[in-house]
């Protein structure tokens, strides 16, 4: 039983930030009913290639980003444009204790779906709503796309290469990340609103915004700016404050090295051979070498261009260096530590016959989290859920199917 498994949530919201709230609670063990639209689904379910195979190597419909962001839910189809829709949805929130949403605002006010028309019928509900902007503000009734927040909330300002790099630009990160950081803090603020939801009897809003999001994630670098009032600048894979902290090129490929003393540095170039470069007046301290860096790091350079990523990372750590490699997505998955963690797992799927999903890395002693269930085909649990949690007959269900309200 985990943790939240006497919990229900109806996940009204797509794409990814919602998604991936919805998911971190399901892993937790609650009950969560995801709605999407007949015929159609959740967005993310036609964002590919790649889609999942079968057992026969045929492509499925079942695409690797909406695989990533729904297992443990259940998915029911829901017209909410629709009087009968609308009116399912209300059912369904009397019998939730979390609705969660990413509509624009205002958007679902139209339907009889936002927190002060549902909280009409469950008094202690605790909804949440997800934009790009949050519920006021001038910028309020914009979308909210992550990469457009990743530029806004100042990330893209300090990553790509270093602003005197020939060539160089802002660089939006691999993934997106505005999007899931607010899933994450809003799951936390779900937490928070159940205990106080479990102390109290009251419900609660939350307004969760992409924005709001991104610039409290910006951590020291924001914190920097507001200390010092000097607006920080890229630096690529380097620090501003520690020499030599930042990747490497190996010969088959890159390192990282974070050499955060003067020891540590004079190991790592005795290891490569160049011991004398740590007896060099210009790089005997940090600060001289941070001074120095441009000096400095050609010469590293060269050095570990000799020698192999592994063979780097075996001397290093033996020097005790910190230094680690940049692997691969096959290096990610076929690392000792990863496949001993258990973080890639197998589950069955009614069309993929066996899907690989990445586990949760929450580790509960008494609570642990499970993948009980791959992630649902669409409107899966329709049926399942009108009978479960609406009392349905199979003559009620058949003429909603009809009508397209399911």
């Amino acid at each position: 039983m985990g943790a939240l498994s006497h919990i229900r949530v109806l996940d009204l919201s797509r794409v990814l930030a919602g998604p991936w709230c919805a998911q971190n609670l399901a892993d937790l063990g609650a009950d969560v009913i995801k709605v999407e639209r007949p015929g159609a689904g959740d967005d993310t379910r036609h964002w590919g290639p790649p889609f999942a195979k079968d057992a026969n190597g045929h492509e499925t419909e079942e695409s690797a980003y909406f695989i990533c962001i729904n297992r443990n839910k259940r998915s029911i189809t829901v017209d909410i444009s629709k009087p009968e829709g609308q009116e399912l949805i209300r059912q369904l929130t009397a019998e939730s204790d979390v609705v969660i949403e990413n509509y624009k605002v205002g958007d679902l006010a139209k339907y009889g779906l936002d927190y002060d028309s549902l909280k009409q019928i469950k008094p202690n509900l605790i909804y949440c709503s997800i934009t790009g902007f949050g519920q006021s503000g001038p910028y309020a009734h914009r979308p909210g796309y992550d990469f457009i927040i990743q530029g806004m909330g100042g990330f893209m300002s300090v990553t790509g290469e270093a602003q005197d790099f020939e060539g160089s630009s802002p660089q939006k990160a691999g993934v997106a990340i505005a999007d899931i950081f607010t899933g994450m803090y809003a799951s936390t603020a779900i937490l928070a609103a159940i205990v106080h939801r479990d102390n109290t009897g009251e419900g609660q809003y939350i307004d969760m915004s992409l924005l709001d999001t991104q610039v409290a994630v910006m951590a020291n670098v924001s914190s920097a700016y507001l200390t010092s009032g000097e607006i920080p600048k890229r630096w690529g894979n380097a620090s501003p404050i520690i020499v030599p902290y930042q990747t490497f090129p190996t010969s088959d490929g890159w390192m990282i090295v974070g050499a955060g003393n003067d020891g540590q540095f004079r190991h790592f170039v005795t290891a490569g051979g160049e011991a004398h470069l740590a007896d060099n007046p210009q790089f005997a301290s940090n600060p001289l070498r941070v001074e120095h860096r441009k000096q400095l790091i050609p010469l590293l350079e060269q050095m570990t261009r000799k020698k192999t990523k592994g063979d780097w990372i075996a001397l290093l750590e033996q020097a005790n260096v910190p230094c680690g490699p940049i692997n691969n997505f096959k290096e990610v998955f076929e690392n000792e530590q990863v496949i001993h963690r258990k973080v890639q797992v197998d589950v069955p799927h009614p069309t993929t016959g066996t899907m690989k999903l990445v586990a949760s890395p929450m580790r509960l002693s008494k609570t642990p989290t499970e993948v009980r269930m791959a992630p649902p085909t669409l409107g899966q649990h329709t049926t399942e859920i009108l009978h479960e949690r609406l009392k349905l007959d199979d003559e009620a269900i058949e003429q909603l199917r009809n009508k397209g309200i399911i």
